[in-house]
């Protein structure tokens, strides 16, 4: 329901949709929270406010609520948006998709490296939700597809980022989905290669994360919080190689870029990470033996090392725990196994 500009996000983390917290004073006269609303967000008409309220996208104090609910003082109002910032028609398109789980609410998708996710500035096309519009139209002619940006995604992963994504294939699924996003009980991890040794076998990075003062397309982690949104990873340390880790995150916020900015914020970038500079030697040895290695190692993993392996959530319509695991994409197990052998043979 989010047309106006002061909501929209500067730009998605995988909690792709920006939620709004709005507390009434002691002052707030009963009002009804459609005309409420209306006069609080710009651009809102009462049709799409009415249309969030029954869908369950707005809550007062933590309840649902009607339109004709009257707004009084010192209440929380929450506003779970499912508009995507960049909403554009979405043009069917055949290709494979590697559905992991299906059912009337939900669709769980093993997503691989290098495929965007949404159509966006420069992506038209061949985007995942160019193929998921196809799918569904096959499945059922009468489905409007230019409806999917609006309730289809309830987070992304990055371009070159593979794994596990979560959709809803209905509005009143977004906006449970979506609440679980924003209350942090959606259970994600990762698995990730990243430069150095660690010291501890385990840690938690807190850091606003936000773009880049200089470099927009680049984001930062700033420890004060001056700048960006709250951003908690925590980390464990599952394998070691020496000059680089094998770790698992564990995401409480969904910011843009978090894990590879967190890394690289505490000396550990994603490895073969171009965008923050993980796709050149920083550590190791200066033998030409070694830079081989690492050469190779990058000719088989182009893309930063970085799997989305675990998605556990309530289904949206059942409450049942539902709980996903996808193995490591290929390249990056390739990778692993290479250091593996390295490690062993340095050993012997």
């Amino acid at each position: 329901m989010n047309q106006e500009n002061e909501l929209l996000p500067e730009e998605s983390g995988e909690e792709l949709y920006e939620t709004r917290v709005i507390k009434t004073d002691k002052g707030q006269e009963p009002i009804r929270i459609d005309k409420f609303l209306m006069n609080r967000i710009e651009g809102a008409t009462r049709n799409k406010i009415q249309q969030a309220l029954e869908a369950g996208l707005i809550t007062v104090n933590g309840q649902q609520v009607k339109s004709n609910h009257k707004v009084k003082a010192f209440e929380e109002i929450i506003i779970y948006s499912t508009d995507h910032p960049e909403s554009t028609d979405v043009v069917p398109e055949p290709m494979d998709i590697n559905i992991v789980y299906e059912d009337d609410a939900v669709m769980i998708i093993n997503k691989p490296a290098g495929m965007v996710v949404h159509p966006g500035s420069g992506n038209y096309s061949g985007t995942l939700l160019n193929g998921i519009a196809y799918y569904l139209k096959q499945q059922n002619p009468e489905v409007d597809e230019n409806s999917l940006p609006r309730y289809g995604l309830v987070h992304r992963i990055d371009k070159n980022t593979s794994g596990l994504l979560l959709m809803a294939k209905t509005a009143q699924a977004a906006a449970h989905l979506a609440k679980q996003f924003f209350h942090h009980t959606i259970q994600r991890k990762y698995i990730a290669l990243v430069w150095g040794d660690f010291e501890e076998e385990e840690g938690t990075v807190v850091a606003h994360v936000g773009r880049n003062q200089r470099f927009r397309k680049l984001f930062d982690a700033y420890p004060e919080g001056e700048h960006g949104k709250e951003a908690i990873t925590h980390y464990k340390v599952l394998e070691r190689f020496n000059y680089v880790t094998k770790i698992e995150c564990k995401l409480e916020t969904g910011r843009t870029h978090q894990i590879r900015v967190h890394m690289k914020h505490i000396g550990h970038t994603l490895f073969a990470d171009s965008t923050y500079g993980g796709d050149k030697i920083l550590k190791g040895t200066i033998f030409s033996k070694y830079k081989q290695f690492v050469e190779n190692c990058f000719e088989i993993c182009h893309r930063q090392a970085l799997h989305a392996f675990t998605l556990g959530f309530k289904h949206p319509v059942t409450n049942e725990d539902m709980f996903f695991e996808s193995p490591l994409a290929d390249d990056i197990e390739q990778v692993i196994e290479k250091w593996r052998k390295y490690v062993k043979g340095r050993s012997e």
